[in-house]
C-alpha cells in the first residue's frame, strides 16, 4: 500500500510539473527554482517542506531520464519537443471527438450547413466582432491563442502577494491602462490546518487576451512586493473554475467560508485564523466590537523555534452569549483578509 501511495504522489507531481511548464510564458521552460516553488504551492506544500522537495527532485529526474524534459547547466528546465507535439496531438484528438459528437447530435432532418465561400472566411484575430447594431459581441471561444498567451490559457498562478491584498486590490492591479483584464474567479491559497495565507492565489480570467494582460504585470510591484505570474492550466480532475467567484483554502471548495464545528456547551473561547500579519489587539477588539462581543483576552500563536507569528490565535470572551455573537463574523474581512473562526 505504501509503495502504491508513493507512486500515486509521484505521478501527481509529474502532472503538475508538466502543466506548469506548459503554462510558462514560452509554453515549455522555467528556471528550476521557480518551477519548484510554483509546483510546491500548487500541491499545497510549504516551500521548506523537505519531503516535498525530494518528491519534486525525484519527479524531475524521472522526467529527465525518460527524455520528456531537459535540465541545463544554468538551471533551466525545458520540455522536449516530443512532449509539446504529444500535447498538440492530444488537443487535436479532443477537438476531433467534439466535432464528431456535435455531428451525431444533429437531427437527420437538419439540412447540411452551407459551406462558406472564400469571401465568407475571416481569420479570427481574437478581437470581439461587431453586430449590425454596432454593439460588441463576445468571442466564440475564450481560449483562443493570442499574443502574449500562445497556448490560450485562462488560469494563472499569482505569487509573492502582500498579506494585505484583497479581491479589489488584486483585480485593480492586474488591469491594464485601458481597463482590460477581467478576472472572473480567485482562489486564495492558505494552509489547510492553520488557515495561514501563503501569499499566492490562482485566478481565472474571462478570455485568453485577459490572461495576456495579467501576465504583462509579471515582476511589477504591488504594495511593495514584486508579483510573480505564471500560466497554470487546470489539471485533469480539478474542479475549476470554482462555483463561487472567490474561495479560500488549499482546494477549490464549493464555498469560500469553511463551516464551523459544533459549539461546546458554555464555550467562551474562539479560534481565529487566516489573520493578517498586521493584526494586533486593538484591531481585534474593534472587529468583534462591531457585534457587541466584548473581548476578555487574546493569545497569539507563534512558531516555537523561529518565534514567527503563525497567523492564528485564540480569543476569549466574558460570556458564551458574546462568544456566539463573535462567531457570526466567520468569513468576514479583517484587515483585508477573510477571517476563519471556529470553536
Amino acid at each position: 500500500m505504501g509503495a502504491q501511495k508513493d507512486h500515486s504522489e509521484d505521478s501527481e507531481v509529474v502532472k503538475v510539473i508538466i502543466s506548469t511548464l506548459r503554462g510558462s510564458t514560452d509554453g515549455r521552460s522555467l528556471k528550476i527554482k521557480e518551477l519548484r516553488k510554483s509546483v510546491l504551492l500548487q500541491l499545497n506544500c510549504a516551500s521548506d517542506d523537505k519531503d516535498a522537495k525530494k518528491r519534486f527532485k525525484k519527479a524531475v529526474q524521472g522526467l529527465e531520464s525518460s527524455k520528456r524534459l531537459s535540465l541545463s547547466e544554468d538551471g533551466i528546465c525545458k520540455l522536449k519537443k516530443s512532449e509539446i507535439k504529444k500535447e498538440k496531438k492530444s488537443k487535436k484528438r479532443k477537438k476531433d471527438t467534439e466535432v464528431v459528437s456535435e455531428s451525431l447530435d444533429e437531427s437527420p432532418d437538419t439540412p447540411p450547413s452551407k459551406k462558406p465561400t472564400v469571401g465568407d472566411v475571416k481569420e479570427d484575430d481574437g478581437h470581439d466582432q461587431q453586430n449590425d447594431s454596432g454593439e460588441r459581441e463576445a468571442p466564440i471561444k475564450k481560449n483562443i491563442p493570442c499574443k502574449g498567451n500562445p497556448t490560450g490559457v485562462t488560469r494563472l498562478f499569482v505569487g509573492n502577494l502582500p498579506f494585505a491584498v484583497d479581491e479589489a486590490s488584486l483585480k485593480a492591479f492586474l488591469l491594464d491602462s485601458e481597463g482590460r483584464g477581467e478576472i472572473t474567479h480567485i482562489k486564495w491559497i492558505t494552509d489547510k490546518e492553520t488557515g495561514r495565507f501563503y501569499g499566492s492565489a490562482f485566478i481565472e480570467v474571462a478570455t485568453s487576451k485577459d490572461g495576456a494582460v495579467a501576465m504583462a504585470k509579471n515582476g511589477q510591484s504591488l504594495m511593495g512586493r514584486d508579483i510573480k505570474l505564471n500560466y497554470a492550466p487546470a489539471r485533469e480532475g480539478d474542479i475549476w473554475p470554482p462555483r463561487n467567484n472567490v474561495v479560500t483554502g488549499g482546494q477549490a471548495q464549493s464555498k469560500g467560508i469553511k463551516s464551523m464545528s459544533e459549539k461546546p456547551d458554555g464555550c467562551c473561547k474562539l479560534f481565529i485564523g487566516n489573520l493578517s500579519y498586521d493584526i494586533d489587539d486593538d484591531a481585534t477588539h474593534k472587529f468583534f466590537g462591531t457585534v457587541d462581543a466584548e473581548v476578555k483576552a487574546i493569545r497569539w500563536i507563534h512558531h516555537k523555534d523561529s518565534g514567527d507569528f503563525k497567523g492564528v490565535g485564540f480569543v476569549e470572551f466574558w460570556n458564551t452569549e458574546s462568544c456566539e455573537k463573535a462567531a457570526t463574523l466567520n468569513g468576514k474581512n479583517l484587515l483585508g483578509r477573510p477571517i476563519r473562526i471556529d470553536w
